[in-house]
């Protein structure tokens, strides 16, 4: 059975290189629906406008994200951390605690930055944000794109270089296979 992918990208910037990145997935796997949930219309967390229900933007986000059967995450590292933008978001959809739309919910994280490490101190804070929530973070497995701008061709907005292509092709076989075997625990 195929499955509906939700691809989020954790930078609001236009020429973003992970938006080039996470915009390469579709065409690398032909069996994986993939449906954008975009962040740029989301308020700043605060309680005070739950009261009375989530403003419409929050609840399309929600549903977004219950509509699909997994969601990859692919996010640049600001200042050694995560993009305020993405955290933002998790938060909102981390409402109720109780019954949040991430709660069990399979995600796979992937980065890209032009420096050497990949954002690995961005998906370290990511997974531990997803595990506080209790969603499904792919284990082991982390695609951490360096030197970016050697990868992609920014005119074009395209991922050029064939071996992250296949990096992220058998990531994105994985990550299928994962939330198909991902056991049901109670």
């Amino acid at each position: 059975m195929n499955k509906t992918i939700g691809l989020i990208c954790g930078s609001l910037r236009k020429e973003s290189y992970n938006r080039i990145i996470a915009e390469a997935l579709p065409e690398l796997d032909d069996s994986i629906e993939f449906r954008w949930i975009e962040l740029k219309d989301l308020p700043l967390f605060n309680e005070d406008l739950e009261v009375g229900g989530d403003p419409e933007t929050i609840t399309t986000f929600k549903i977004s994200i219950q509509e699909v059967d997994g969601i990859i995450i692919v996010s640049p590292e600001y200042n050694s951390g995560i993009p305020g933008v993405l955290k933002n978001a998790l938060d909102w959809a981390s409402r109720p605690p109780k019954s949040s739309v991430l709660h069990r919910k399979p995600v796979g994280v992937i980065g890209a930055t032009p420096g050497g490490l990949g954002t690995a101190f961005a998906q370290m804070q990511i997974r531990q944000t997803l595990e506080a929530v209790q969603a499904h973070v792919l284990p082991f497995q982390k695609i951490l794109i360096s030197q970016v701008l050697e990868k992609i061709d920014s005119d074009h907005k395209m991922l050029t270089d064939e071996k992250t292509k296949r990096y992220l092709q058998r990531y994105l076989q994985q990550f299928i296979h994962w939330i198909d075997h991902l056991p049901i625990l109670d």
